[in-house]
């Protein structure tokens, strides 16, 4: 027999942000409680809204699974003493496993003899258990912000207001911070009242009936749905960013789209202003005609039905409208503070009190980019565009534009600096200087752009690595992660010669020539080299399997587009050639060897006594410039199939040379040989690290 279990939190409006990731840990809290109390059931559904967050576990056992558990305890020649008599040890487990000696047997286990203690229990009723089992999930919940209310020390991430907790349709004994489980949930705040719950198969259907959808994917597909009604409607183009419609999909219970327009005089100010106006502060999405301009319309989901939607419309533009007056002004008054006067007051901004002002970050900034267009062979136009973008990359942060929506950093800089007449590579370096912003976005597409926010990202984390800012575990307020893996990706996509030691250099000079204050130490690059690597590690091991990308980072990760080649090449090659593990092998077993080399020996040919290893020497030889040659040029491709070409004349000389000799000169000579094939083996990957 079976029964549906239904746990409903009502809370007051928690934040939308919070609201998927506590709904997926309540489900999962849910299971993994299920399946620790040996409660069967057939699946858990979890709903959610701004007010609750609910499972509903369906076909769940009304009695605890009995187990039969056999455990394993000491062998018999422990278990028993001289007399056959059971030993403190025998007697000892029995006690642990709950059972008497009499009920041990012995089994025999690879030849030896153990005793076995077999534990029955019987299942209790679910019903027993569902009181404190549901109070432990909800007291377990962890959020990114709590809160405590009344005398309560109970946290949560708002005050609980109602719970409804049902074993079909037994009401479940359960009170948290003084709210009692009922059968009866609330409806829509203004349209629905309290409704009760007769069973948990009926929830989803009760909610329908008080104006609450509680499955979250209905709530989304109800919202596209409209929208897309309504953009074909108009011949619109409707703009759905992801990220605002998870916002707006946990702001409603009961989903209405509906939309309304603004003054088109608002249209002459930059397009990004008016959608980031409409996107962050009020939740709206924006329209667009066939051809990608912006139309003075836009779209939000009302939390209510299609009643006075006339009504709505006119007050979401009343408040559009007072929003868009004042980026409005804020553009007008910006374009009057020229760029020289901007960066004067940066040197008032505080960046961080050990690293200076943002004044002084910007003159790091431009003299590790001059570094980086050296290094990357600039032309001399190019090197002058990128000094100029350096040195104004920032001023757009003292504008009340950014002052008011500071995503729009860059975006205004670029505007504001073409509008001042700054060439075009400058204002748009500006823009670009802080691409990549977060995961997958798009890396400048310019080298002045490239080379400034290289310039950018490094002296951020080479400053807070040298004051002791180093992030660990969760920890990362300065996002020195994402500003890493912007300069990886930017390295990657554009394929740089540059390597991750030089720009290092390039930051730590600066930082030494123009930081008064010095907190530099001996392991600062080190700390830098291992905190890319993990960086370079994730990139990897999204496309590549662990033991490869291990093998590959163990040879160096300093050049990043010459590891990840090296990684795609090796992982191919793995894959597709069968016979491939004979010639890891083979290098593997020169690895082992060689490391039994004195260092600093090189091979004296004359020496070499067998054919074998003359051949394999020869061999060696004569792959060893055009192998080099390959790795420098990053066709790691050619590289592997020049360095498989040592396979039979290594697997000949294993089979026909003893390397070890007696003769000390003879042995010294075959290690130094194995050594010279295994450095040439390990500059590609450290192969032992492969898993067959």
């Amino acid at each position: 027999m079976s029964k549906d279990i239904l746990f409903e939190i009502g809370l007051e409006e928690v934040p939308a942000r919070f609201i998927r990731a506590a709904m997926e840990q309540l489900q999962d809290r849910t299971a993994k409680w299920l399946e620790a109390s040996r409660i069967a059931h057939s699946g858990i559904s979890a709903y959610a809204t701004p007010r609750r967050l609910t499972v509903l576990v369906k076909d769940a056992a009304e009695r605890q699974e009995d187990i039969s558990e056999e455990v394993k305890g000491p062998s018999r020649k422990i278990a028993l003493d001289a007399s056959g008599e059971w030993s403190k040890a025998a007697l000892g487990f029995a006690r642990s496993q709950g059972v008497s000696p009499e009920q041990f047997t012995f089994k025999e286990l690879s030849g030896v003899e153990y005793i076995y203690a077999t534990k029955n229990s019987d299942g209790v009723n679910t019903s027993s258990l569902l009181s404190e089992g549901l109070s432990s999930i909800a007291n377990a919940m962890t959020f990114p912000k709590n809160m405590r209310w009344g005398a309560y020390d109970f946290k949560f991430v708002r005050p609980i207001r109602w719970l409804v907790a049902l074993f079909g349709q037994e009401i479940i004994d359960l009170e948290i911070t003084g709210v009692k489980a009922g059968n009866v949930s609330r409806g829509h705040r203004f349209l629905g009242t309290e409704a009760v719950i007769a069973e948990p198969s009926q929830y989803v259907e009760t909610m329908r009936s008080q104006h609450v959808l509680v499955d979250v994917k209905e709530r989304e597909e109800l919202i596209l749905n409209q929208i897309h009604k309504l953009a074909e409607e108009k011949n619109w183009t409707i703009a759905i960013k992801e990220d605002l419609l998870e916002e707006v999909l946990f702001l409603v219970e009961t989903p209405t789209v509906l939309f309304g327009t603004f003054d088109a005089s608002f249209l002459n100010i930059p397009q990004d202003v008016l959608i980031t106006s409409m996107r962050e502060h009020q939740r709206y999405f924006p329209v667009f005609d066939a051809a990608g301009a912006l139309l003075p319309f836009f779209v939000t989901v009302r939390n209510g039905n299609a009643q006075s939607l006339d009504v709505i419309a006119k007050g979401n533009e009343k408040v559009l409208r007072a929003r868009l007056s004042d980026a409005k002004f804020f553009y007008e008054e910006d374009q009057k503070l020229q760029i020289s006067d901007a960066l004067a007051k940066l040197e008032n901004i505080v960046y961080h009190e050990e690293l200076g002002s943002v004044g002084d970050k910007v003159r790091r900034i431009r003299a590790v980019a001059d570094r980086l267009s050296a290094k990357l062979g600039l032309s001399a136009s190019t090197a002058a565009e990128v000094s100029r973008t350096a040195d104004i990359c920032k001023f757009d942060l003292v504008t009340q534009m950014v002052n008011e929506f500071s995503e729009l950093q860059g975006t205004m800089g670029e505007d504001y600096a073409r509008k001042a007449g700054e060439p075009e590579a400058v204002a748009r370096g500006i823009f670009e200087h802080y691409q990549p912003r977060f995961a997958g976005d798009s890396v400048p597409a310019s080298e002045v752009g490239l080379v400034v926010s290289l310039a950018d990202k490094i002296d951020t984390i080479v400053g807070c690595f040298s004051i002791g800012i180093i992030p660990t575990g969760s920890q990362d307020p300065y996002a020195l992660r994402r500003q890493a893996a912007g300069i990886v990706q930017i390295v990657l996509e554009h394929k740089l010669a540059i390597s991750l030691q030089e720009i290092f250099d390039a930051a730590v000079e600066v930082h030494e020539n123009l930081r008064k204050e010095k907190h530099f130490t001996q392991d600062l690059r080190i700390n830098l080299y291992e905190f890319f690597g993990l960086r370079v590690k994730r990139l990897l091991s999204d496309n590549v399997r662990y033991d490869v990308v291990d093998a590959v980072i163990a040879a160096g990760f300093d050049d990043i587009v010459a590891v990840v080649g090296r990684s795609r090449a090796l992982m191919d090659t793995v894959n597709g050639q069968a016979d491939f593990k004979i010639t890891v092998d083979s290098l593997t077993r020169v690895s082992n060897l060689a490391a039994k080399a004195a260092e600093g020996t090189s091979v004296d040919p004359t020496l070499l006594k067998e054919e074998a290893e003359r051949t394999l020497y020869e061999t060696w030889q004569a792959i060893h410039k055009p192998y080099q040659e390959a790795l420098s040029a990053r066709n790691a491709e050619e590289a592997l199939r020049i360095l498989s070409g040592l396979k039979d004349a290594v697997t000949g000389f294993f089979d026909s040379v003893m390397v070890m000799a007696e003769d000390e000169q003879i042995r010294a000579n075959r290690l130094a040989l194995l050594a010279g094939i295994d450095a040439d083996s390990k500059a590609f990957a450290d192969f032992g690290k492969l898993v067959w």
